[in-house]
């Protein structure tokens, strides 16, 4: 059985299905080491976030499901490019395959 992501604004729940992981991305940082403030567009978004559900796994050939290893809470480091940004209510999320997680820390 997945777990279920904390209520959001409207009672809205994010569930992911199989090996699906939800994240909330870290804030991108709004200045350089120097001190130098960026603006909106000159900010990259950060390859980290936290972990805010998981789906309930991947099926094995066999029909046996196998659990993720990631859980809610972990901090990771993800793909660039990897999966889907969603936004529910005045939030955004990442909606990912547990195999686009690089690390966890």
């Amino acid at each position: 059985m997945a777990k279920k992501a904390s209520k959001k604004s409207g009672g809205t729940r994010i569930v992911p299905l199989g090996d699906k992981v939800v994240i909330k991305r870290q804030e991108a940082e709004a200045t350089t080491a120097g001190g130098i403030v960026l603006p909106d567009s000159a900010q990259d978004k950060p390859q980290r976030g936290e972990v805010v559900s998981v789906g309930d796994g991947h099926v094995k050939r066999d029909g046996t499901r196998v659990a993720l290893t990631v859980k809610e809470g972990d901090r990771v480091i993800f793909s660039s490019y990897a999966g889907d940004e969603i936004k529910v209510g005045d939030e955004e999320y990442l909606l990912l395959r547990e195999g686009d997680i690089l690390a966890t820390y």
